[in-house]
């Protein structure tokens, strides 16, 4: 089913106002908005996300899911993540995951 036009409300900028709202069918139409297939890499790095919410209520800093990730690339995590989310952990990443707009912090 294609949710793009039936999505939670979003605000301006495309970002989910409540993340709880977030299911993986609104992911693959936030993903689809922005043409992201989304692959078993992007769901690892979503799933971690929405985990690291669920136990912290805020969203996670990129370089918690850079950790998470070098566990299988090791020194490539960074790079990996950023192959990804092409356009950024903030506008992608974060947005994809059902997070809030985040204020200002390290994206990596």
């Amino acid at each position: 089913m294609d949710r793009t036009s039936t999505l939670p409300d979003v605000d301006g900028e495309g970002y989910l106002i409540e993340p709880k709202d977030w299911d993986e069918a609104v992911a693959r139409a936030l993903a689809a908005r922005q043409h992201l297939d989304l692959e078993p890499d992007h769901w690892d790095v979503i799933r971690f996300m929405r985990a690291y919410y669920e136990e912290h209520q805020v969203a996670a800093d990129a370089r918690f899911v850079i950790r998470h990730l070098e566990e299988r690339f090791g020194a490539g995590a960074r790079k990996r993540l950023f192959e990804l989310f092409p356009y950024g952990y903030v506008a992608q990443a974060c947005k994809i995951a059902g997070m809030k707009r985040p204020r200002a912090w390290s994206t990596g």
